[in-house]
């Protein structure tokens, strides 16, 4: 029996792709590893200077396909999986913020139709987060208790080794999805001591040695959270590192499809749990031996999370579900041309079940598009009196609240990020870092009616719950019943007073 018949046995009906099947001697193998909180530009081959800061994501990129232009379309960690999981937008499948898909939902999630191909299915940390479908049980589940708080890069090792090992046991192919919890809040402030199983990252950086990103100010406490900041990337690239030896160790590298992605920005004011440039461009890098070609750079097309799902199935030759709201990468990633949308849709919803109130189950919808010059967003929840707040805040807002006291300039950008205004429009290439809001600036109005026009047909062509609201944005009167029918929470506050509506439910570390 020849080793092309072999593969598609053990596939199942899956069908090895012509372009694999010259070069792969055995089945294809998924491995998805995931930063949490990592800003892109953090990384030494999307541009960083910070010294040392990722030699094994640089190694890795060296020998695959990076993305310039990709995208989550959701900034909070458990919906941004969900987009993963389901190949849908968050209100497509349920899962709209901290919470699942509802039981018995007919839709499928990526691991199970693998699963039913004869993939085992593992999952190492974030397993909640990664597992949007309530009754769905990987073969493999490895929490973060079990790897050091998340922050343990030789535990990594040891679990992903032991579970890689099972799989060849087994004979069968596999699909695992790898989470660090690094660089994720709480910071390694390197003045503290270890705890929890945690590690000390291969090299501690200096405030002195790290640059603030364009978007925060430059402030001696906000540097010194930023500095423990690139000590938690540190971490999370060494423990990349001990993931890629684990599966060299078992001799998985040259079958095996790995993806390095961040599930959204870096978790500080206007990043993580936004819409903006720091909030959903993350890293994404490719690499498959003998198919992907080495060192290779897509500076052309966008590319988003909710392309993840299609992308695995045509890799693998199989059938995707009727309904998907992404659509299939896999031409890019060998080098291949394919049509370029050229924008990018996010979310924000923050909805939740059963939490306790006001400080959580609470919704700041917003949506946002951008393209390669300008970023349009939309704030549903802004009407000058909700406050937005988040649990990222930390250092960083203490040190911009503390001198907005005497900086008018720094009260007008606090106050900014704590009200919003309805409409966000910013340029890119003048403005890469959103700090001038355009959207009132007569200059651009005929580009801001072009990304509003884009905005309607995005959410009537994916069923958008805020339609409605959004056609009706100027008529707060028609629009906040329909608010509060999709959002119950937000009346609760609402009714109860000014206060803190944004507030999310704090994540796992």
């Amino acid at each position: 029996m020849n080793n092309q018949v072999l593969s598609a046995i053990l596939l199942g009906s899956a069908v090895l792709r012509p372009e694999l099947s010259m070069t792969q001697e055995s089945p294809l193998n998924i491995l998805l590893f995931t930063a949490d909180d990592l800003d892109r530009n953090s990384l030494g081959c999307y541009g960083s200077e910070v010294a040392d800061i990722s030699p094994n994501v640089d190694r890795f990129a060296s020998e695959g396909i990076r993305f310039v232009h990709a995208y989550v379309n959701n900034s909070i960690s458990q919906p941004s999986r969900g987009i993963l999981a389901t190949g849908l937008y968050g209100h497509n499948s349920g899962v709209m913020g901290f919470m699942k898909m509802q039981t018995g939902s007919p839709l499928p999630v990526l691991m199970e139709i693998l699963g039913n191909e004869g993939y085992i299915t593992g999952v190492f940390g974030k397993v909640e987060h990664s597992t949007p479908k309530p009754e769905y049980t990987w073969d493999r589940t490895v929490y973060q208790d079990q790897l050091g708080n998340g922050r343990s890069p030789s535990l990594y090792y040891e679990h992903v080794k032991d579970f890689l090992d099972s799989c060849r046991q087994n004979g069968k192919p596999f699909y695992c999805m790898v989470n660090s919890h690094d660089p994720h809040r709480p910071f390694f402030n390197p003045d503290l001591p270890l705890r929890n199983g945690w590690e000390r990252p291969s090299r501690i950086y200096s405030p002195e040695e790290v640059p603030v990103p364009g978007f925060l100010p430059d402030l001696p406490l906000v540097r010194q959270e930023i500095s423990y900041y690139y000590n938690s990337a540190k971490r999370l690239d060494d423990t990349f590192g001990k993931v890629m030896q684990a599966l060299d160790d078992c001799g998985y590298r040259e079958n095996t499809l790995v993806i390095f992605m961040s599930d959204n920005g870096v978790a500080v004011p206007f990043a993580k749990c936004d819409n903006y440039n720091a909030s959903n461009r993350t890293p994404f890098i490719v690499r498959l031996p003998g198919v992907i070609k080495a060192g290779s750079v897509d500076d052309t097309h966008f590319i988003s999370e909710v392309d993840y799902f299609p992308t695995v199935l045509e890799a693998l030759g199989i059938d995707p579900p009727e309904k998907l709201d992404g659509v299939s990468r896999w031409p890019l990633f060998l080098g291949k041309k394919q049509k370029n949308q050229g924008i990018i849709f996010t979310q924000i919803d923050n909805k939740a079940h059963g939490k306790p109130m006001p400080m959580r189950s609470i919704a700041t919808p917003m949506r946002g598009l951008q393209n390669d010059k300008y970023l349009y967003i939309f704030n549903a929840w802004a009407n000058g009196e909700r406050i937005y707040a988040n649990n990222n805040e930390g250092l960083t807002m203490k040190a911009m609240e503390r001198a907005a006291e005497t900086d008018p300039e720094m009260a007008e950008r606090v106050n900014f990020f704590r009200y919003r205004t309805p409409e966000e429009f910013y340029d890119l290439e003048k403005d890469p870092h959103s700090l001038n809001n355009l959207i009132d600036d007569p200059a651009y109005a005929g580009q801001i009616r072009k990304m509003r026009r884009s905005m309607r047909k995005w959410m009537k062509r994916t069923d958008d719950p805020l339609l409605f609201i959004y056609r009706n944005r100027n008529n707060t009167e028609k629009i906040t019943p329909r608010l509060y029918e999709i959002y119950p929470a937000m009346k609760e506050v609402d009714e109860a007073g000014p206060g803190g509506v944004g507030h999310v439910p704090a994540e796992e570390n």
